[in-house]
């Protein structure tokens, strides 16, 4: 059965489930295979569990005497086709997301301000990679009038794969950082990978979305001598500029939309729900993004103003005994300096930092983990506790950690109070457990 023939009968059975565990009635099983799993095995039972149809690609369980049971030679690559085959159904603004920081609330921020004029479809959660991709494109229906949708990666090659079949029609990259280095190689790595998005845009006559202020990705954008771009930054000679009024502990800033007649510029002043100085510059491509598609000033400033973050991202937290700020989602390089930055100039007292590992950072790991810890002998906190095998090797007096429960041990042991405390690490050091014992 070709992609045409599996297209059109999921247009009967308007549900892929990759789960065998969910098996809505009347949904199509499609049979993925991981490190440690192998859908395959499930396709009957998804079957008897009420799907219509199973696709496999082990011909070990395609039944000849089951016409239910649909073999196919690769079935994360008859996802991805078929995902492909549904955006192309939708004649709709697809706008493109990746960086290396900052992508998901974006994300975000332009789901926010488009939402005030348009129905958005846009990624939930993370879902942005191979499988979460697809799964995101399914979810077009005809009431949406534009998409945006995330796009991540960790080796060379994979945004490529991803905008293949996104085919996104405008885009941007956030930033591009020292993340991911065990699969990118280097950082050229890291800004190969991105651009795979300025690759496709540029082949595609996109249009292109820039942050004129992050000197990389002005020059990755110039080496391809995009047509159509939309500025933003800091500056006077860009579409959108803005500038940072305080971050104590929210961002406030202001914006002024400098593509308009002279006689008509304005500027407007937002105090939002953000905390870190280095999301000004997610906030400006939400701006950029939503003038564009005709969202007015003012429904873009109520969107931000009102935007609240969730996901352990850049979030504050008051407790009955201190103050906190969690970003544990994630962590590399770039994202700690930024947020060991903010929290610098924070005017808050007792500055307390619990940071865990910065996973996949191959052979720079060691050194990238004592860049973190020298940069905090001058900061003046008050406490740092450090989370990790990554951190265990550095050199420094500062408390160590082998894991998060050790962590909550010592909470418990000394009860830390009226302390502004910054949590910052990889998702995998579960540095997202500690609030409730704050």
């Amino acid at each position: 059965m070709n992609i045409e023939d599996l297209y059109q009968l999921y247009l009967q059975h308007p549900c892929i489930t990759t789960d065998s565990r969910n098996c809505p009635k009347d949904s199509i099983f499609l049979a993925l295979k991981g490190e440690s799993f192998d859908g395959n095995k499930f396709a009957q039972g998804a079957l008897d569990k009420g799907c219509a149809y199973a696709i496999v690609d082990n011909p070990q369980y395609a039944d000849p005497n089951q016409p239910k049971i649909i073999l196919v030679n690769d079935c994360l690559l008859t996802y991805k086709a078929l995902a492909r085959m549904h955006r192309r159904q939708f004649n709709i603004p697809i706008i493109g997301i990746t960086g290396t920081n900052g992508k998901t609330t974006t994300k975000e921020l332009l789901s926010a301000v488009l939402s005030e004029k348009f129905n958005v479809m846009h990624t939930e959660g993370n879902y942005n990679n191979d499988v979460g991709v697809p799964k995101t494109l399914f979810r077009l229906n005809d009431s949406h009038e534009i998409a945006v949708v995330e796009m991540g990666a960790s080796h060379i090659g994979d945004i490529k794969k991803l905008v293949d079949y996104v085919e996104p029609t405008c885009g941007l990259i956030t930033n591009v950082g020292r993340a991911h280095l065990q699969g990118f190689g280097s950082f050229e790595g890291v800004k190969q990978t991105k651009g795979e998005l300025y690759d496709y845009l540029k082949v595609h006559d996109g249009l292109l979305f820039l942050n004129e202020s992050n000197a990389d990705l002005v020059e990755m954008a110039s080496e391809r001598q995009f047509n159509r771009i939309v500025s933003y930054g800091h500056s006077d000679d860009v579409n959108v500029c803005g500038t940072l009024i305080s971050c104590s502990p929210f961002v406030n800033f202001s914006w002024t939309d400098l593509s308009t007649p002279h006689t008509k510029l304005r500027t407007y002043e937002v105090t939002t729900h953000l905390i870190g100085a280095y999301n000004i510059d997610n906030l400006l491509a939400s701006i950029a993004v939503g003038l564009h598609f005709g969202v007015t000033p003012e429904q873009i400033n109520h969107a931000l103003s009102h935007y609240i973050p969730s996901n352990n991202r850049s979030q504050l937290e008051e407790t009955a005994h201190n103050k906190l700020i969690v970003d544990a989602y994630n962590a590399n390089p770039s994202s700690m300096k930024a947020a060991i930055e903010n929290f610098k100039w924070m005017d808050v007292p007792h500055k307390m930092a619990i940071l865990g590992d910065m996973l996949e950072l191959g052979e720079v790991s060691a050194s990238e983990h004592q860049k973190v810890v020298d940069m905090l002998q001058s900061d003046g906190f008050d406490k740092v506790w450090l989370v990790g095998k990554e951190f265990e090797k550095t050199h420094t007096t500062y408390r160590k950690f082998k894991d998060v429960d050790e962590v909550k041990a010592a909470i418990a042991a000394q009860q830390p109070q009226n302390h502004s405390i910054l949590i910052k690490g990889s998702n995998s050091i579960r540095l997202f457990e500690l609030p409730p014992y704050l």
